[in-house]
This record gives structure tokens, sequence and C-alpha cells, in this order.
């Protein structure tokens, strides 16, 4: 597409503009350094083995929180599954402010470094919690530590893919093509380090002792940091581009100053910047222009030059914004059906260390007649699975569907997320026909007021669930993490990943709040769906139903609103997002 210029009489009207208050008025030049000894995989390779020594503690600590909760400071089930998806939803929340701090204060490289000394402060009084005070006075102080390592994780986890992804070139075909496979082994790197956390530190923390568990997961961290400082020379680094949300305000307030305002009958043409200051800098990527869209046309209001405009030597930043800048927010907007389509997938995604692992704990879990698996341990097969197929998807199934699609990544991105959306009505289904058959074997064996009692019935009965999550995670959250910074401007993509990790954390509360109503519904129908301290005299499987037609009334409305997905569009640019449209809507010319 052409950019747009105005009309002779719109040139007539305009006179030249200076940015007011010094601020420039679009982001023509991302500070990023692009030297062609730094980036690329030589650098990634560093961060993604960073990642796995974090994802090994984190796992290491979430993955069998609910059992040191119930077992160890003696809450009840419900009571310690609201904990444990509360602490979740607050460690994917708080990315949200460590995104806006990196991008508008210290850069990635400074968050991350800052975060992991947090990161380690928490987890280094956690053990010392566990392991010195006594019962009495440990619950509030295990509690303080588990938040202040969360914010660690706050300052980390938008960071951390965001700066690998950086180390890619956006100009580059080469390196767009190399950073759609690198999402994929980045995903793979994640799922070892929790997989291996899954099954070496929660047999320790259960048959060792759970102050030697979590120093493993200290320990783990110190040589995470280690490893990303060893490759500090190699890296590209990217400094701080200031608040990524000034301009979505400035666009919003100009909108609205304008709102009488027509493009036809009153304007004086659209604004597009000074093109004296889009000149190419050395060592600086120069930024990529947005084309003009036709989706939020309210927007495009804040770009259109009145007289008003017109009349002013200095543009009003607050009442002009560029079509960048306009573009810009419809990108942050366009992303937030999708945003809201995705937390249906994260409750579903919040059983996995809550009822999935307490089902685990009921069953035969013997291997042997002298060892027994400790119930979280079976979240590995989820990683397992995912590990196993990885290495298929990316070097035989993206080849495959490239020739067809015409696309570097195969399939779009909302095409992947979807699939994965599928999956998890499924996994719910799946659930609950085999909760069911628990419930059964419990009756038949009179099991129903033991709560201690070992259901006779193989554990190995929910491996169809834990396989079905580890397909789903391949397409669903690997997709959203490409979504949310691809789609993202530039300047916001650490807050790109923290809205990706902000679904997790808001799904997480939405799972509290569910169930808090079925415990209030079945209660006061006289039944306990959840089943307080006794799993066993529950009706688990109802509740799994209910998610499992939740997750198909979300796949829908989520089909419906990707279908009008606008992918973004750079100017001289025709990859993929042109490509990505038309493929999703079955038309040739990209148009829906």
């Amino acid at each position: 597409m052409a950019p747009l210029v105005a009309s002779n009489h719109a040139l007539l009207c305009l006179q030249p503009f200076e940015v007011g208050n010094g601020y420039e008025d679009t982001r023509r030049e991302v500070s990023r350094q692009h030297k062609p000894a730094r980036g690329g995989w030589k650098a990634a390779i560093f961060i993604i083995f960073v990642e796995m020594a974090e994802r090994f503690t984190f796992y290491g600590l979430s993955g069998n929180l609910i059992t040191y909760l119930t077992n160890e400071l003696h809450e009840s089930i419900p009571t310690a599954a609201k904990n444990v998806n509360t602490w979740v939803a607050v460690s994917c929340l708080l990315p949200i402010f460590g995104a806006f701090i990196a991008d508008s204060l210290l850069g990635r490289f400074k968050t991350i470094l800052l975060s992991f000394v947090i990161y380690l402060m928490g987890l280094v009084l956690l053990t010392s919690t566990v392991s010195a005070l006594p019962l009495h006075q440990r619950k509030p102080m295990f509690f303080v530590a588990l938040y202040i390592l969360t914010v660690g994780e706050g300052g980390h986890k938008p960071c951390v893919q965001t700066f690998a992804a950086d180390q890619f070139d956006e100009d580059s075909d080469e390196d767009k093509k190399a950073k759609s496979s690198f999402y994929n082994w980045w995903y793979l790197g994640i799922v070892v380090g929790s997989t291996s956390a899954i099954l070496a530190v929660i047999y320790v923390q259960e048959n060792v002792g759970w102050a030697v568990g979590f120093g493993m997961l200290a320990i783990a961290l110190a040589v995470s940091l280690a490893i990303f400082l060893l490759g500090m020379r190699r890296y590209r680094k990217q400094g701080p581009l200031g608040s990524p949300l000034t301009t979505v305000a400035r666009v919003l307030v100009a909108a609205v100053r304008k709102w009488r305002v027509n493009e036809t009958r009153d304007g004086c043409g659209v604004y597009h910047g000074d093109e004296s200051d889009r000149s190419h800098v050395v060592g600086q990527v120069k930024a990529r222009t947005l084309a003009r869209t036709d989706q939020v046309r309210f927007l495009d209001k804040a770009m259109i030059i009145d007289n008003i405009d017109a009349s002013r030597s200095i543009r009003d930043p607050w009442r002009l914004c560029s079509l960048n800048q306009v573009e810009e927010v419809k990108l942050v907007l366009r992303l937030i059906p999708i945003w809201l389509c995705c937390l249906m997938y994260a409750v579903v995604e919040s059983q996995i260390g809550t009822y999935f692992t307490k089902q685990a704990s009921t069953m035969t879990r013997s291997i042997g007649p002298h060892f027994a698996l400790p119930a979280a341990s079976f979240q590995a097969l989820i990683g397992l699975t995912t590990i196993s197929i990885i290495p298929i998807y990316d070097r035989i199934f993206i080849p495959l569907a490239r020739k067809f699609t015409g696309l570097p990544s195969g399939i779009t991105m909302l095409q992947r997320i979807g699939t994965g959306f599928f999956l998890s009505i499924l996994i719910m289904v799946v659930s609950a026909l085999v909760e069911g058959k628990r419930i059964t074997i419990i009756k038949e064996h009179k099991l129903v007021d033991n709560p201690k009692a070992i259901v006779p019935m193989k554990v190995w009965w929910l491996l169809p669930q834990y396989m079905l999550f580890g397909l789903s995670h391949l397409f669903t959250i690997v997709g959203l993490q490409e979504l949310f910074y691809d789609q993202m401007p530039e300047a916001m993509r650490s807050l790109g990943a923290a809205l990706y990790l902000g679904v997790v954390g808001v799904g997480f509360f939405v799972t509290n709040a569910v169930i808090s109503v079925v415990q209030a519904i079945s209660s006061s129908a006289g039944e306990e769906w959840l089943g307080g301290n006794n799993l066993n005299c529950a009706h688990l499987d109802c509740f799994y139903w209910v998610l499992a037609g939740s997750s198909a009334l979300n796949f829908c409305v989520y089909v419906w609103i990707a279908k009008g997905f606008v992918y973004k569009k750079v100017e001289g640019d025709d990859v993929p997002g042109d490509k990505e449209l038309c493929f999703v809507n079955g038309c040739p010319d990209g148009e829906a």
C-alpha cells in the first residue's frame, strides 16, 4: 500500500510543525543496537538457557505448592487452591508494571538484572523460613517470601522473552524465519526446565525435605544469573523508549477533542509526521511505517489536521497525532478481544497445579513395591509431550504447511491459538469422564467417607488429559507469545509480553471466583462439588463439565472474533500481515 498523501488543498493548509514540549511525535527510530557482531542465535541461545533455569525455579515451587499448603500448613483443599491461584495470578499481573519500568525507565537488560536480585532474595528467604522457623511462625513469613520473589518475576517475565526476540533483525528475511523457529525452541527450553523441576525437585521435596528442595531452586536461579552475565557482550541492548502509555493517552485525548471533525469536510489532510526526522541513523534500525487501516475509525480523528492545527506553528501533541501513532494504538485495541477470549483457557490451565494434582494424590501411584511417584510429578507428562512434538512441528509440519500457505510460520498465529482452544475443550471432557470413573470406583469400594484412602485406580488414567495439555500448550501458549510480540508496537513489546502473562493472572483470579460460586451453589443444594478436605465425596466431574461447556462457548466467540482480526500492516512489507489476513478470511486480496 502506498503512503497516504494529502490533497493539493491540504498541502496549502499545512505549515511546518515543531514537536511541542520537545517530545517526538513518532518513534521513527528504535534505539536498538544493530551491530553484525551482536544478536542472532549466538546471543539468543544464552537467553534460552537463562529461561530454562528460571522455569526450573518457578515450576519447582509452583508445581507442588498446593501439597505444601495442605500437608505442611494444613489448609483445606479449596483454600489452598485459591491461595495457589492467587499467587500465580499476582506473579502474572506484576509483569505489567515490570514492562512499564523496562520500556519507560530502565530498558530490558537492566530490568532483568534488577529482577534477578529481588527474585534471588525471595528464594533465599523462602528457604530460610522453611528450614529455620517453627510452624506457628512459618506461615506469614512463607507468604511474605513468596510475594517478594513474585516482585522479581514481575520484572523478569515480560523482559526476558522480548529481549531474546530483539536479538533477531525484523528487516532481514533470514532473521524473520529464524524468529519464527525461535519461539518453538524457546518454548522447548521452558518445557525442559519445568519438566526437570517437576521430576527432580518435587521428588526431593516429598522424600528428602522441603528445605533442600527450595534450596535447589535458589541455586538454579543463581546459575541462571551467571549464564545471563556470560552473554553480555553478545547481546543487542535497547534502552528505554519512553512511556508506552503516553502515545495511547494522546491519541485517545486528541480523538475525543476532535470528535466533531470530518476528514473530508473540515480536514486539511492527515498528519504523517515530520519527514525530515525520518532519516536512517547508522547503528539503529529505522522505524517501520504502519499502513492506514479501516478499523476503530473514530481514532482517525486524532491525525486529521483541522483549521486550528493548521494555524499553529507548534504542534500540540495532545490534539494532533501522526498516522503512525494512531495505528499503534489501534494495534493495542485490536488485541483486547483476543486477550479476553484467552481468559477461559487460563481457567482450564489452572486445574493443572490444583485439582489435577489432588486427584492424582488419591489414586494408585506405585511403581513396584517400594516406589510411589509424587502426585505433582505427573505434570511432567505435559512437558514430555511437548518436548516430543516440538521438533516434529518445527521440522516437518511448518515446512509442509509453508508450501501450501506461503507463510513463514506455516499457519497463522490465530489459527495456532484457536487449535489450542479447541484442544482445551477435549481436555475438560476427558477429565470429566475420568473423574466420573474415579467416583464410580470410590462408591463401589465404599471409600466416600475416607479422605485418606487410596482409590484402587491407576493414576495412568490421567495420562490422556495431561498429554492433551502438552499438545495444547504447543499451539496456544507459543501462539500467544508470538502474537503479543509481533502485533504490538515496537516500543510496547515488553508490555505485550506482560499482557500475555496477564491472561494467566486474570484467568486464575477468575478461577477463584468460579470456585467460590460453585462452592456456594453446590453447598446450598446440599452437595459439595469441590470436596472441602475430602475429594472422595466431591463431584469434581460436574465442575469439569461446566468448564468444558464454557470452553466450547468461548471457542465459538473466539472464531468469530478471529475472522474479523486485521494483522499489522507495514508500508512496503508484504510479509506476513496481508498474507495472514487473506489466509484467515479465505479471500484472494487480503480483505474480509
